[in-house]
């Protein structure tokens, strides 16, 4: 049986096109793992946890639906109930920011642990920690790591979707432990975000087609029984909310724009260097062109991974070239069907992609002269330590500019809490989810895509308790609130010049 550094040696080139999996140390291999999936926990709390940043306006709508003390925040047709249950066993026990971000920083790197590991018997343990280390180290992985997304959380479990895929298709494999992984790993794709659960099962689906036999309705079977149960719940709140799955879908379109053929490549290099992490409209500047040199290099170094893996004894029809194939699938709406961009729409993709790309830099020393090998695996090691420095240099940036930008949040509800609006209490206008989760208020609009109330409703709310009408600079407040005392929002760093309208006692 050929060991991992045969399989990188000259001598080694005639077998390694059908090479057996690497022989395996389980308890050091597994271990070295471990230490992987801590280090991205620790590295999350020390530069993304400890600077105290608080929670984000994606995040107060997730965490306020399963929050006893905080009234639920809108939640429009395009979210999925995914992350709230991911948070639920915390948030009912306690409100606080620290509390969630630990909890969360945790379970992301034991789910990260558990993915290398599924992999481990796929493409032996040096491609899995390289490719762990290169996805884990990205700065846009730190960052949300820790927050209540959904899109790190489809990366991970998409991960784990496309192992087990693997390992229930493999020849001789009874798949029945890797068949129900399959089967959960979709329902929670599913739950999180259905439209990525369709774009992963779509290349998985065709590669099952080419399987003989009980092997591929099995494998399809599971992944459709995944994607339904998944889907029960988003499906049952489409005709009780929305009226019907196709009504939740058109208004889920509407909400995001609209899915048209729109190249966003330029929008997704323009958020890179984490100056934006979210444009819409995108006519962000390009700043720092250096943070996205490794991005221009993933595609050359994914292609040359997928043709240099060694075909391997026992392998999955189409085992070399999946993990390319759902990576691009995944990051195919992202790039060309949306006209808007932010970094962590390509996790999932970065997650796959990032197993291929590993594969070519461990792999690349083995295929030139004997006498450069030394120099080539020097400036492998070069590149990816540069590329995980660098990745932190642009991680201090995005969690300065988070924490700032979600610390204003705080200051306007601190400020109206001095100006006596408490609980219950409702908070509309702009920025009035995030503060209104801040103030433990509830949150609303009388119009756009969150519209949930009329302007006899906020009026009627105002009767018996304070309403509070937050309005940007050179802003005017509705109509009914114009006659209301209006007071500066101070101490405003991201959101200068906010003013409140409050209700009159």
């Amino acid at each position: 049986m050929a060991t991992t550094h045969e399989l990188t040696s000259p001598d080694a080139r005639p077998r390694a096109r059908h090479a057996a999996p690497p022989r395996s140390r389980p308890h050091s291999e597994i271990r070295l793992l471990a230490c992987l999936a801590a280090l991205f926990t620790v590295v999350q709390l020390l530069l993304v946890v400890a600077p105290g940043m608080g929670l984000g306006w994606d995040e107060s709508v997730y965490v306020s639906q399963v929050s006893p003390d905080i009234p639920s925040a809108f939640f429009s047709a395009p979210r999925s109930r995914g992350v709230p249950a991911l948070v639920a066993p915390l948030a009912l026990l306690t409100a606080s920011t620290l509390a969630l971000r630990v909890y969360l920083a945790v379970l992301s790197g034991a789910a990260l642990f558990l993915a290398l590991w599924l992999w481990r018997p796929l493409l032996g343990t040096r491609v899995v920690a390289l490719g762990g280390l290169l996805f884990s180290g990205l700065w846009v992985t730190l960052l949300y790591g820790p927050q209540a997304m959904p899109n790190l959380w489809v990366a991970l479990v998409a991960l784990i979707a496309v192992g087990c895929y693997l390992r229930a298709a493999a020849p001789g494999h009874t798949g029945r432990a890797a068949l129900a992984g399959l089967g959960a790993a979709f329902a929670a794709l599913t739950l999180l975000r259905p439209h990525d659960a369709a774009w992963l099962a779509l290349p998985l689906g065709v590669a099952a087609l080419f399987l003989r036999g009980r092997r591929r309705l099995a494998l399809l079977a599971v992944i459709a029984a995944g994607v339904l149960l998944g889907g029960a719940q988003w499906v049952v709140e489409a005709f009780t909310a929305y009226g019907g799955i196709l009504a939740r879908m058109d208004r889920a379109n509407a909400i995001e724009g609209g899915l048209g053929w729109h190249l966003a490549f330029a929008d997704q290099l323009s958020t890179l260097d984490a100056s934006h992490t979210l444009c819409r409209p995108c006519d962000a500047v390009w700043q720092h062109k250096g943070d996205a040199v490794w991005w221009f290099a993933l595609p050359a170094l994914v292609a040359a991974g997928v043709a240099l893996a060694p075909r391997r004894e026992g392998q999955a029809p189409g085992a070399r070239f999946l993990p390319a194939a759902c990576g691009l699938s995944l990051a195919l709406p992202y790039l060309v069907l949306i006209d808007y961009a932010a970094p962590r729409f390509l996790l999932p993709a970065y997650a796959l992609l990032a197993l291929p790309a590993a594969q070519c830099l461990l792999l690349l020393p083995g295929r030139v002269r004997p006498a450069l090998r030394p120099a080539v695996a020097g400036a492998v090691v070069a590149v990816v330590l540069a590329q995980l420095v660098t990745q932190q240099i642009v991680l201090h940036r995005a969690v300065r500019s988070s924490t700032i930008g979600n610390g204003d949040y705080a200051r306007m509800a601190a400020e109206l809490t001095r100006l006596g609006v408490r609980p219950p209490c409702l908070v509309t206008g702009p920025m009035a989810t995030p503060v209104g989760y801040q103030a433990r208020c509830a949150s609303g609009q009388t119009a756009g895509h969150n519209e949930n109330l009329t302007p006899d409703g906020v009026l009627r709310l105002a009767r018996t308790q304070p309403v509070a009408v937050l309005t940007p600079p050179n802003g005017q407040p509705p109509a009914y609130a114009r006659d209301w005392p209006s007071r500066p929002l101070p101490n405003l760093r991201y959101h200068p010049g906010y003013r409140v309208h409050l209700s009159p006692r």
